[in-house]
């Protein structure tokens, strides 16, 4: 039998380890950026263009190198910061495996210029593929200066799994953020597609925090500090009025290295499990310093992943560290019948009669008679007035599919009464006696149940309601027909650099939705103006909404701008289950769900109804 193993080439293998160490342009940033870091930088440039896909450099204001360790940078497994395999357990830089540089010259163009603070002239180095091209000496400033281009270019397959500039981008902030939060002393500059988005002088961790997550933060971080013999926290906790409904500002840093730990966020959140709402998630910037021999780093080449010798002690420290500084600043909820002044009655003279109170009885009076009866309140969400408008195609479609699924038998005043006793005995929705003959009620603020003529129909409110609000707002995207409501005081609003930076990509669209959003300082906009079917109160929830779905869609789902946009705002501004809805509302909403082009499922993919025929019912009594 011959022999088939063989070695593989250099140029194959570095291809095989990229594709664990480069995932996306985002990879590349973190690798560079920590390099610049283990280099002692003060100063760090960061240049992006088309999200990363042309062009990523980094410069450097670092130790530089000399030709010989700018050359051998490059090669694998080469690197200064392990000399034994005991030093893996005696680790204080980002970097430590030597893969990185081969690896990203392995599937990209790249330009290097490097320079020692005590060396005359620089060293170039061009490479193409793990491909040398050239090697030379020039005049650069003392530091590095690190140019990726053209990533993938030899690997077209990666290159298409890339997704949108926009999703490429958000992954590139993300990890810029890890590495910038936990090194406030040093600044970072950051230019994509040749303009400056972000300026970060050296500052202390707060206003680092503050710089990047937005002024938001500024009177909602409470320091946390907290000293052993063998671990250190400190950092900084957000306020339980700041918490969000998605992950984003929660930050876990062990010797300055960020990491993910499902295990100890566990810990933050149960330490908040009775201050902030089920949903909610608290952030937090928690670094964690301990002796690297009680940590195992070496387990993913993302470097993400750690193991602590103990991990039960560090969940209980950190829980009982997290617990003690919202007491201590008062964030925890206590009761303090010391300094009560509810139950406090002055002393009162002895001869002191209590006036007796005059009361005023109508004995025709009927609690149950109602001559004014309350008129019909304002539907949920513009589209819910009882005055709407639809165009004549929304009428066909709603006359076509109502007449398809709905007939209105009349009905005596037992049968009334009987849905009206098991809508009370259920915590249905008040039914009006206009509406009697529709038998239209709601259950468990959740689903609105309907007669039709083959059996009963069940609809999903919040799917429904989404459903008819895509369609809604993406017509009024397309057409730029948004009424635009001008706010009586104009609302500031912040965001961190990531979030802004998104707002400014998708201004146009949410100016078709109704936002006059104006840009006001780094990070910080104006809302002049907001969609004529929203309150000016939820604005800012609003738009947190927008964004955090725009992101998730980013990422799941290939979604055009629009589409998304519409998708994003829909899920905000549709009502959500455990909302109790009127006669009024609940008929909107069916009217102008059979409006829809598409009415069985709303645009995220779910039911929006259900039909139970009188066949499945009868064999539910069998």
């Amino acid at each position: 039998m011959s022999d088939i193993i063989q070695l593989l080439p250099d140029h194959v293998a570095n291809q095989i380890a990229a594709g664990e160490v480069v995932q996306r342009p985002a990879s590349v940033v973190k690798e560079m950026l920590e390099n610049s870091i283990d280099a002692g930088a003060s100063l760090v440039e960061l240049l992006i263009k088309d999200a990363g896909r042309t062009l990523v450099q980094v410069i450097d204001n670092g130790a530089g190198m000399s030709a010989t360790d700018a050359r051998m940078s490059f090669e694998r497994h080469a690197t200064s910061k392990l000399r034994k395999a005991e030093d893996l357990f005696a680790l204080s830089t980002m970097g430590f495996r030597g893969e990185a540089l081969a690896s990203i010259a392995a599937v990209a163009h790249i330009e290097l210029k490097t320079k020692p603070h005590d060396a005359e002239l620089g060293t170039q180095i061009i490479i193409e593929g793990s491909d040398i091209k050239d090697q030379s000496p020039c005049a650069c400033e003392p530091g590095t200066s690190l140019a990726v281009k053209n990533l993938f270019f030899n690997i077209p397959a990666r290159r298409n799994f890339l997704k949108s500039d926009n999703v490429e981008l958000n992954h590139i902030m993300d990890e810029f953020n890890r590495i910038a939060l936990i090194h406030p002393e040093v600044a970072f500059h950051v230019y994509n597609n040749g303009k400056q988005t972000i300026s970060l002088p050296s500052t202390n961790l707060k206003l680092r925090i503050i710089s990047l997550m937005g002024n938001s933060f500024q009177s909602k971080l409470v320091p946390i500090e907290q000293n052993t013999q063998n671990i250190h926290i400190s950092g900084f906790i957000a306020t339980p009025d700041a918490a969000r409904r998605t992950r984003g500002d929660q930050f876990f840093f062990v010797n300055k290295r960020f990491i993910k730990h499902p295990y100890l966020h566990h810990a933050i959140d149960k330490a908040y499990s009775e201050l902030i709402p089920q949903g909610y998630f608290p952030g937090y910037f928690i670094s964690i310093d301990v002796d690297p021999q009680t940590i195992d780093v070496n387990i993913h080449p993302t470097k993400t992943e750690i193991k602590f010798t103990d991990d039960k002690l560090m969940y209980g420290f950190l829980t009982a560290c997290v617990k003690r500084t919202l007491g201590i600043n008062s964030l925890t909820p206590t009761l303090d019948f010391n300094t009560e002044q509810y139950f406090n009655v002055d002393n009162m003279p002895k001869d002191y009669i209590p006036k007796e109170p005059t009361l005023n009885l109508n004995p025709s009076y009927n609690p149950f008679s109602n001559p004014n009866p309350p008129s019909n309140r304002k539907a949920v969400g513009s589209s819910y007035s009882p005055q709407t408008a639809f165009n004549s195609e929304r009428e066909e479609n709603n006359a076509q599919n109502w007449n398809k699924l709905y007939e209105f038998p009349e009905q005596n005043i037992d049968q009334i009464s009987t849905v009206t006793s098991i809508q009370s005995s259920l915590d249905l929705a008040p039914i009006d006696d206009e509406m009697h003959d529709s038998a239209i009620f709601q259950f468990n603020r959740k689903y609105i149940v309907s007669k039709i003529k083959s059996g009963i129909l069940l609809i999903d409110q919040q799917a429904a309601h989404e459903r008819i609000l895509f369609e809604k707002y993406l017509q009024r995207i397309q057409n730029s027909r948004a009424v635009i409501q001008q706010t009586l005081f104009p609302q500031s609003i912040n965001y961190s650099a990531s979030e802004a930076e998104l707002i400014r990509e998708i201004s146009k669209e949410l100016f078709q939705l109704g936002f006059d959003i104006q840009e006001f300082g780094q990070n910080s906009f104006i809302v002049n103006g907001t969609p004529s079917d929203i309150e000016d109160g939820d604005v800012k929830q609003i738009i947190d909404g927008i964004l955090e779905n725009f992101k998730n869609n980013l990422i799941s789902h290939r979604l055009d701008k629009e589409v998304n946009i519409a998708l994003s705002m829909a899920k905000c501004a549709s009502i959500k289950h455990g909302t109790l809805l009127s006669q009024i509302e609940m008929h909107n909403i069916i009217d102008e769900l059979f409006a829809c082009e598409v009415n069985e499922v709303s645009p995220s993919g779910r039911k929006t109804t259900v039909t139970i025929i009188d066949n499945q019912l009868n064999n539910l009594f069998n």
